[in-house]
């Protein structure tokens, strides 16, 4: 664990991490604990289908538990003075359009944010600096030409605009 590569997050994906590890905490584990209380009251613990649920999901919450505390000890938070809307980087919006050389294709555009690993949302907009397009993507500037390997073939996205998204994330 000493040699473990920290985890890079927002200011607001660290705040989310200590949100669920304190409601975790807090509520969940009195909620798992109520659970376990009434199913032992049902009698024999040995066949009692309730009582082993509410003990697997005892040992779940107790390992998430586990992970968001080592997390939280070992991260790294983009700091807003850190970044620069020069290039791409972790805590960047960058909006993207596709290259083709085919004169009919549709342009396709995306407005995507970069972040770390643990807070990655495709649907929602947020990559991963280490995902295959992110990784493309980073460290390059506006009007840059970005080839991006996929199953299906090479996709190629130019870069179109670069703005700092860590100011957005702070509530």
């Amino acid at each position: 664990m000493a040699n473990e590569k920290p985890t890079i997050l927002t200011k607001q994906g660290k705040i989310d991490i200590e949100k669920k590890l304190n409601y975790l905490k807090t509520i969940k584990r009195e909620q798992v604990a109520e659970r376990i209380r009434i199913a032992r009251e049902f009698g024999d613990i040995s066949e009692n289908a309730e009582y082993e649920s509410a003990k697997a999901e005892q040992g779940f919450v107790e390992g998430t538990i586990s992970e968001l505390e080592r997390v939280l000890q070992n991260c790294r938070v983009i700091e807003v003075d850190e970044l620069s809307c020069d290039e791409v980087n972790l805590g960047t919006k960058v909006t993207i359009v596709s290259v083709s050389d085919d004169p009919n294709s549709e342009e396709e555009r995306y407005t995507l944010e970069l972040v770390g690993t643990r807070e990655t949302n495709p649907q929602g907009g947020r990559i991963s600096n280490e995902c295959p397009l992110g990784e493309a993507l980073i460290s390059h500037g506006v009007g840059d030409v970005v080839d991006v390997r996929t199953p299906s073939g090479v996709l190629s996205w130019r870069i179109e605009n670069i703005q700092l998204a860590v100011s957005s994330d702070i509530k």
